[in-house]
């Protein structure tokens, strides 16, 4: 079997299930955007994804992502998604499309006063296990503040609301939480409609809760070990 034919049938079983779960929970499949994470994975993959008709890609650090987006047709929509680092933000505004996880007001700041920023989207990353402190993501008491004082103060409008399940913690129970902090955050802010979660081991327990946008790697690409 070829790299193309093995990509395609995973591709081919994730829309299937994602079709499947949106039906299950009575939503329709074009309201569910798929972005394949293409980290650690070579820019002849991502290649494969674009004539597979992928255009949402996703990557957690900047140089690859940077990379890839110069190397790639220029159709492409580009999903930050990794921990933001002050130092790196003009690079991201850059290349990426849509960052994932804005969690600060100094980095909505630096990201408003990049001079040509290609960044259309912002989501502000809900960290659902607060006493982590190496997890990226605002807290669920602060979320309403954060979201006001980055729309006041660096003009930034986000569009929705991102976030990853916790080690040990069912999906269900981690995305209920999530889509009622959702809807809270809704009667403030209407327009933030988008719900960024569920990954390749919990995509399914997403869409039930009320994903907008799934970030799915390894199902579809299998899974790679990292150089030494």
């Amino acid at each position: 079997m070829t790299r193309e034919e093995e990509i395609a049938n995973r591709l081919l079983d994730v829309e299937e299930r994602i079709a499947g779960a949106a039906h299950r929970a009575g939503r329709k499949r074009e309201e569910i955007e798929l972005i394949v994470v293409t980290k650690n994975f070579p820019q002849t993959d991502a290649q494969i994804l674009y004539r597979l008709g992928i255009r949402a890609f996703g990557e957690n650090r900047d140089q690859e992502g940077a990379l890839k987006s110069e190397q790639l047709p220029g159709d492409i929509a580009w999903h930050f998604q990794g921990q933001i680092q002050g130092r790196k933000i003009k690079s991201i505004a850059s290349w990426a499309d849509s960052v994932h996880s804005l969690d600060s007001l100094d980095h909505a700041r630096k990201f408003a006063s990049v001079g040509e920023s290609r960044v259309q989207n912002f989501f502000i990353q809900v960290n659902l296990e607060p006493e982590r402190a190496d997890r990226g993501g605002v807290r669920a008491e602060d979320l309403e503040s954060l979201v006001e004082a980055v729309k006041m103060e660096a003009e930034i409008f986000p569009i929705g609301l991102m976030t990853v399940a916790p080690n040990g913690l069912e999906p269900e129970r981690a995305f209920a939480q999530m889509s009622a902090i959702h809807k809270r955050v809704l009667n403030s802010f209407p327009t933030m409609t988008a719900l960024s979660m569920g990954m390749s081991g919990d995509f399914e327990a997403a869409i039930a809760a009320g994903a907008t946008h799934l970030r799915i790697g390894s199902s579809i690409l299998g899974s790679r070990e990292l150089p030494a």
